[in-house]
């Protein structure tokens, strides 16, 4: 039993009701301090005009230093909770981790595509960033909804350290094709001229590969001083927050400096809403059924589905940005994600513990409480 349905059996509680309960008051309100940053910045835009001047004064690459320091925020916590030493462990469930790389690295990717120009064929900008979106795979939130899913801790952990790894060596030629290659393939309009594989190559060496280093010596000289559980409990609570940090104080400068393009037209943050809807519903509910034909287990299936259905924001907001400019329609797609994916997985939880009951019976990994506490309600 893991420690999260042990501290739910001890509690009395039905596993369902206290999902939202169980995720700190940081990240179970995130969408509202989104939508907090989100009003500061247009508020901040409003106040001060020349803004985007200021923020230029000074810059690494196309990024002005004020938002590159948010964006490095956003990624060290997340890649200092990655336990790098369990990536040989894992890896040996040949069908979880064939099963995981084929969902995010094929299906994910050509899914948002397809959405993307289904979805919004008239909104170039906007269809460019979802597609950067697809590319980015989840390595942030998806221990938390895995964890609350009670899936397998130590599997997620696997394949996110894989996910890391990988989306250094092919997120830029992804983004070639897909940006690229394969419009040309299909009769479709490319990305405008300003597009770059090497700009992209640029964002994910400085946004993914400083923070990824930094994250891996941080776990690998916490645990070598203290121990992994000292590191856990005592280390990453508090660095974790930072990277919230840095993602609200991103949001805030993106709508400083869009705020008239975004309150002109606020029916395209509803369009760009509606892929990622289908995006999570689709990816979902797709890799659980995979993991239910390959007979995972529950806890494995859980994990392949949050691991496949996430995605990473903060790396796609960041190359966005790196790519495309602070002020682009591909940038805010990216903001609009973070918006979108928590309430939605929160539900997936609650759908994943409902089919847990239900389609597993008798599988070991299924989360359980005593009878006699069921009972007793």
């Amino acid at each position: 039993m893991s420690d999260t349905v042990g501290e739910v059996a001890r509690s009395g509680t039905s596993l369902e009701a206290p999902v939202l309960q169980r995720l700190s008051p940081l990240d179970r309100f995130l969408p509202v301090w989104i939508i907090a940053a989100m009003a500061a910045g247009l508020l901040l835009g409003r106040l001060i005009p020349r803004l985007d001047d200021a923020l230029d004064a000074v810059r690494i690459g196309n990024v002005s230093l004020p938002i590159a320091i948010g964006l490095l925020l956003m990624m060290y916590p997340v890649l200092a909770k990655v336990r790098y030493s369990e990536l040989d462990r894992v890896t040996g469930d040949r069908r979880l981790v064939g099963a995981s790389l084929a969902l995010n690295w094929l299906v994910g990717p050509a899914l948002m595509f397809a959405l993307a120009w289904l979805l919004l064929p008239d909104l170039p900008e906007y269809r460019t960033g979802l597609i950067i979106v697809g590319l980015a795979r989840c390595i942030a939130m998806v221990l938390i909804w895995n964890d609350l899913s009670c899936g397998d801790r130590e599997a997620a952990a696997v394949l996110v350290a894989i996910n890391s790894v990988f989306q250094i060596v092919a997120f830029a030629a992804l983004g070639w094709f897909y940006l690229q290659v394969l419009p040309g393939w299909l009769g479709l309009s490319t990305t405008s001229a300003e597009f770059s594989v090497w700009a992209i190559v640029l964002s994910v060496l400085v946004f993914l590969g400083i923070p990824l280093l930094a994250g891996f010596l941080t776990r690998t000289l916490g645990e070598r001083a203290r121990g992994r559980e000292h590191y856990e409990t005592q280390v990453l609570p508090r660095i974790g927050p930072i990277a919230l940090y840095g993602l609200l104080f991103t949001i805030v400068m993106l709508f400083a400096l869009q705020g008239d393009a975004i309150t002109s037209n606020p029916w395209d943050v509803v369009r760009i809403a509606l892929p990622l809807l289908a995006y999570f519903a689709l990816m979902f509910g797709g890799s659980f059924l995979l993991g239910m034909r390959l007979g995972l287990g529950y806890a494995k299936t859980a994990t392949l589905a949050f691991t496949a259905a996430g995605n990473n924001f903060e790396l796609a907001i960041a190359v966005a940005i790196g790519t495309f400019g602070v002020t682009s329609g591909q940038a805010l797609a990216g903001v609009v994600g973070p918006l979108i994916e928590v309430p939605v997985l929160v539900a997936l939880v609650y759908v994943s513990l409902w089919a847990a009951r239900r389609w597993f019976p008798g599988d070991p990994t299924v989360p359980t409480v005593p009878a006699a506490i069921r009972s007793a309600r």
